[in-house]
């Protein structure tokens, strides 16, 4: 039972907005004013340049892989696992310590992944690439990645746990979007 103490203190690393921690460290301001308004990478590429958006997503990539292998090492129930990925993906979209103000989850989804498996990961990677390179829209990428990565689950991983959990996340990185469908179903996405 004590491995689910696992499960809030992931949700309090996933709190931890490298977006807005990174923009301080840089003498850029809170990311949530400007831009897109929304603290993650793409936005911090805009206000901040490629260094900025760098750090900014390899921090949060690591607070969704660092929990994750560390359950893993520890050989916690795979229901547990599914609950400690799920926690650091809603500390990220909803930080407590940044006001439930947090980004869209896409890099946190991608530590996540690449902790459950890292061939997992890697196909992720792959498909937001692939995507990225014939579309040159990362929201769209972001979005085709997030619709197969439970496919993937299934197929590479095979745990109905897991499955499940990166169905729900992949449902909420879509609602978290909407307003990049838009622009792409409008043709004015970016």
């Amino acid at each position: 039972m004590i491995e689910w103490l696992l499960v809030p203190a992931t949700y309090l690393i996933g709190s931890v907005s490298s977006a807005i921690i990174v923009c301080q460290l840089m003498g850029l301001g809170d990311p949530r004013e400007h831009g897109s308004g929304n603290p993650g990478a793409t936005n911090v590429m805009r206000i901040g340049g490629k260094k900025a958006a760098g750090v900014t997503l390899l921090g949060d990539a690591l607070k969704g892989l660092i929990p994750v292998i560390l359950a893993k090492v520890l050989g916690v129930d795979v229901m547990v696992l599914a609950a400690v990925v799920f926690a650091a993906f809603l500390g990220h979209l909803y930080p407590v310590f940044f006001g439930f103000k947090g980004g869209k989850g896409v890099a946190t989804t991608f530590g996540v992944t690449l902790g459950v498996d890292w061939v997992l990961g890697l196909v992720v990677l792959a498909t937001w690439y692939a995507v990225y390179k014939l579309s040159k829209i990362s929201s769209l990428s972001a979005l085709v990645a997030a619709i197969l990565t439970p496919v993937y689950v299934w197929y590479l991983v095979g745990n109905q746990y897991l499955v499940a959990v990166f169905v729900l996340i992949s449902v909420i990185l879509l609602w978290r979007h909407k307003s990049n469908i838009q622009r792409l179903m409008a043709g004015e996405e970016t």
